[in-house]
């Protein structure tokens, strides 16, 4: 595999994870509920070491890593957040999980086919891998 696609593949990564911690920030600014305030706390923790592990691979390949979610991803960001109106945290969590599924699982999977080397792949499964436990978790607050 070409570094150069590797690292720009990786990039394109590291935006989805920088809209997901900002998709995050606003979530938590919302929720009412401390205990479900404080679980989605922990998973934008995750989205940010993520990002860190991602930005220290594309550094081992020689490459710089991006710093935000770029142009589009904020663009989308704010557009998103004038369109969504989350009036409960229900609302919140349904959305959360639609964003980790459609943006962070399944457009990823799309990103990264046959375009990264086997240990930036291995890293990126295993990120995707804790974006399901994520979705599966916040899922089960919808039923409790």
């Amino acid at each position: 595999m070409e570094k150069q696609q590797t690292i720009k593949t990786l990039n394109k990564f590291l935006q989805g994870q920088y809209m997901g911690i900002h998709a995050y920030e606003h979530f938590i600014k919302k929720l009412q509920q401390s205990p479900l305030k404080d679980s989605v706390i922990s998973i934008q923790k995750d989205q940010k070491n993520h990002a860190n592990i991602i930005s220290e691979r594309i550094q081992n390949l020689g490459g710089t890593p991006v710093t935000s979610e770029g142009l589009v991803g904020k663009v989308e960001g704010v557009i998103g957040n004038l369109i969504n109106n989350y009036n409960t945290d229900e609302d919140i969590i349904k959305h959360a999980i639609k964003g980790e599924n459609q943006y962070g699982i399944k457009m990823t999977e799309d990103l990264v086919r046959d375009k990264l080397d086997e240990e930036s792949l291995k890293l990126v499964h295993n990120i995707l891998n804790k974006d399901r436990e994520h979705v599966d978790y916040l899922k089960s607050l919808l039923h409790s």
